[in-house]
């Protein structure tokens, strides 16, 4: 599992996907994201903007990231 750290309260969704690796670009995040194949904690996340805080898990495609702080 590879780790985020963030300095701010949140990081969205999107720029998690790109700044993890997972994505080249906002575009193919948007893309991935509105076709389901993002978790958030276990359950599909559909909102490229959510907000993701300490210790919430991303899934996509057998990778998993954790945000810390």
């Amino acid at each position: 599992m590879d780790i985020i750290k963030i300095k701010d309260e949140y990081i969205k969704l999107g720029q998690a996907l790109k700044l993890s690796g997972i994505c080249d670009s906002g575009v193919e995040a948007k893309q991935m994201i509105g076709e389901g194949l993002v978790q958030v904690n276990g359950n599909v996340e559909l909102q490229r903007g959510k907000k993701l805080h300490h210790g919430d898990i991303v899934t996509c495609n057998d990778t998993s990231i954790r945000i810390e702080g």
